[in-house]
This record gives structure tokens, sequence and C-alpha cells, in this order.
């Protein structure tokens, strides 16, 4: 099928789903479109039952995008400086500790914490995979998911100090997670020996590079900015720094994530306020609300068909149900820590943790990390887990996170501002 019709396919598919959870399902947007591209799927077996087979088309559609590639070579950094955009800078350095300790030493807890778990459980069901290729798939899953994280933020009651917790943690655990992901995919391959300095080397080239070189791309076009009075000039800049700045990103070996989020920060504090005016920031902010909300719309219809690929065998999916349980212990013992950790600088409340662990939600992100996972027999096991843990987390953290919030709120309003 030709890249354009798959193309318009999807944006009429988006269009349509979006008008009905609009019109009648009213949920928060991320959670509606994987729900209703979940029914869609089921639909079309269940019409296939009866003898119209509208599988094969809908699978060859979906087998025509490269999910993992569109993600994170494309969409991704889009939706990162969008979301990023709009921090305030003020209210993320009063919790930059928190979110710092979170972004990179809660993940590195919860990867070790769930693949070690993982080790011990997949015997249980009937096969085992070695330790590291366990602490490979803890890599992947232990980020929070700034796509679905920021997206259900918009729709959701948590207070503000909590809020900018789970929203940093999210822009930033993100480029870190694909760090570490690259540095155990690095070690699995073989291609450098294991060894703490390899290791460190590895993350400081790729994570405190990629911080340096946003803070170096966003400062340019900045001053690109500043020296011009015309919106459709300064949004096409900001795309280049985006798109530009990604690719170059890989070229040069540092974390795109965490450059766009660094770049996305500089210029939604710095460079709207000294080098835009008035108009241009109103033009800007549409213009990537637009991009933020349609790409988001479009993703997840495509996490939800993306069901269509799944190779599902019992065993697998038992490892699943088990699995998702020790992806949220996972989270509670890294947030536990990070709090811990973090206490001397910027203390956490009881209902500060329980909502970073519930609404520390898994998207898009990890199932695309898991698809770029190497040819084997695990694989699929992996995929179908990480895709399991990936809706366990949008459908049922997504649907109610607001109501734990409202029930914290009802009991202990003083507890849950920290």
């Amino acid at each position: 099928m030709h890249w354009y019709n798959v193309v318009a396919l999807l944006l009429t598919v988006s269009a349509l789903f979006s008008f009905l959870n609009y019109k009648f399902f009213k949920l928060p947007k991320t959670v509606g479109m994987v729900l209703i591209s979940l029914v869609s799927v089921f639909g079309l077996f269940g019409l296939r039952s009866l003898g119209f087979d509208m599988i094969t088309p809908a699978t060859t559609a979906v087998q025509s995008i490269n999910f993992s590639e569109a993600l994170l070579q494309g969409v991704l950094c889009f939706l990162l400086f969008a979301g990023a955009l709009h921090i305030d800078m003020s209210e993320f350095l009063e919790q930059k500790w928190s979110i710092g300790v979170l972004a990179s030493l809660g993940v590195i807890v919860s990867a070790f914490v769930i693949g070690t778990g993982i080790y011990f459980i997949f015997p249980l069901v009937g096969f085992s995979l070695p330790f590291l290729l366990c602490l490979l798939f803890g890599t992947l899953i232990s980020p929070t998911d700034p796509i679905a994280t920021l997206a259900l933020l918009k729709t959701s009651r948590v207070p503000q100090g909590i809020r900018m917790k789970i929203a940093g943690e999210a822009l930033f655990n993100d480029g870190t997670g694909v760090v570490f992901f690259i540095v155990v995919l690095t070690l699995l391959a073989g291609e450098v020996a294991v060894s703490p300095a390899n290791v460190t080397m590895l993350f400081i080239r790729e994570a405190f590079g990629g911080v340096l070189y946003g803070l170096a791309i966003g400062y340019g076009v900045y001053e690109l900015i500043r020296r011009v009075d015309d919106y459709c000039v300064e949004i096409l800049l900001s795309l280049a720094l985006v798109s530009g700045g990604y690719v170059l990103a890989s070229f040069i070996h540092v974390s795109g994530p965490l450059a766009i989020v660094v770049a996305g920060l500089f210029i939604g504090n710095y460079g709207r306020k000294y080098g835009m005016s008035e108009v241009t920031r109103h033009h800007l902010d549409t213009f990537w609300k637009v991009i933020d909300d349609v790409l988001n719309v479009l993703l997840f219809v495509l996490v939800g068909f993306e069901a269509l690929l799944i190779n599902v065998k019992w065993e697998y999916a038992l490892a699943g149900l088990l699995v998702t349980p020790v992806v949220l212990v996972g989270r509670l013992i890294s947030v536990y820590v990070s709090a811990q950790i973090s206490r001397p600088l910027k203390k956490f409340s009881a209902h500060a943790i329980t909502l970073l662990t519930w609404g520390g939600l898994r998207g898009g992100v990890s199932f695309a990390l898991a698809l770029a996972l190497p040819p084997g027999e695990s694989r699929d096991a992996l995929i179908l887990i990480t895709y399991m843990v990936v809706i366990f987390s949008i459908l049922v953290q997504g649907l109610t996170l607001g109501k734990l919030v409202e029930r914290i709120e009802t009991q202990h309003t003083p507890a849950v501002r920290a």
C-alpha cells in the first residue's frame, strides 16, 4: 500500500475516532483513542467470523508503518518539544532535584527491580531469558511515557507540585531511559566490554552530551528568533530546531530526546519571553498545540491497531499478566528510593509517592523500544508483554488516576500538595 494512502487512512480513522470520543465517550484523548482502536480491532475479527474479511487489508496497512521508526525517529521529537515548550522554568527549578533523581536513579532502580523480577518469573511460565535481556526489558518499560502522561495531566486535577514532578520526570526520563536502553543493548550485542568505565562513558556521551547539545541549539535558534518579527519565520525556525536538531543528534551520538527537551525548555522560557512579540507567541503556542493534539491522536490510534500485529501465545500472555504487577512494584520502589534520596532537599508526601507511582504511565515509547529489540525467539514474547503493560497503564491507570486524586483530596486535602 502506498505511503500516502496509509497516511490518509490513518488521518481519516483518527479524525472519526476523535469525533466519537468527543461527542459520546468523553474520555481523555489518550485513553479514548486506544480504547476505541482496540474495540475496532475486535470488531474486525467479529466481521471476519461473519464472512467479511477486513483484517487482511487493515493488517497490511498497519504493517506498512514502521511504528518504532515513526515514533523514535519522527513523532517523538515534536511531541517532546511541544510538551517542554509550556513547562514553567521557575516551577521546574523548584522541583529540579526531585525530577533529576526520579529521571535518573529512579529509572535505574526500576530497571533492575523489574529485570530481576522477570528473570525469576519467566521460568514459571515455561521459558527463560538471560539476565541482561531481562534488564533490557527493564530499561524499556521503566521510563514513564511523556506523550501519554502529559496528555492525561491536561484533564486531571493532580496538585501542581506533584503535576510538575510527574511532567518533568516524564520529559527527562524518556531521554535517560532511551540512553540506558542503548547502553544495555550495546552491552548485549557485545560491541563493548561490560565494565563500569565503558557504561559510564556511554551514559556521559549520550545524556550529558544531549543536554549540552540541546542548550547549544536552543540558544542558537533563540539568537535567530530575536532578530526577526515574523511569526511564520519564527515557527519555521522552531520546526527546524526540532527536526534538524534531532537528526543531527543521532549523527553526533548524543541523546536526541534530552536535547529536544532542553531546547524546548530554553525556547519556551527565554525565547518566548525575550525574543518574540505577543502576536508571535500566540501563533507559536497555537501551532504547537495543534501539532501536539494531532500527533497524540494519530499515535494512540496506531498503538491500538498495532494489536493486529502482535504474536499472541498463551505462555507470553500469562507472563504479561504476571509482569504487569512487577512493573508497578518496580515503579513504587523507584519512587520511594528517589523520595528518600531527595528528602534533604525536597520532601515527598506519602500521597505524592502514591500519585507518582500510579500516574507514571507507560506508552508508545516503551512499545517502540520493544519493537527495536534484536531478532530472536524472545522478541515476540517481550513485544506482547510490553504491549500488555502499556495497554494496562493507559486504560486502567489512565482512567482511574482522576478518581484516585479525588479520593485523596477528600480524605487528606493538605497532604497532597507536596
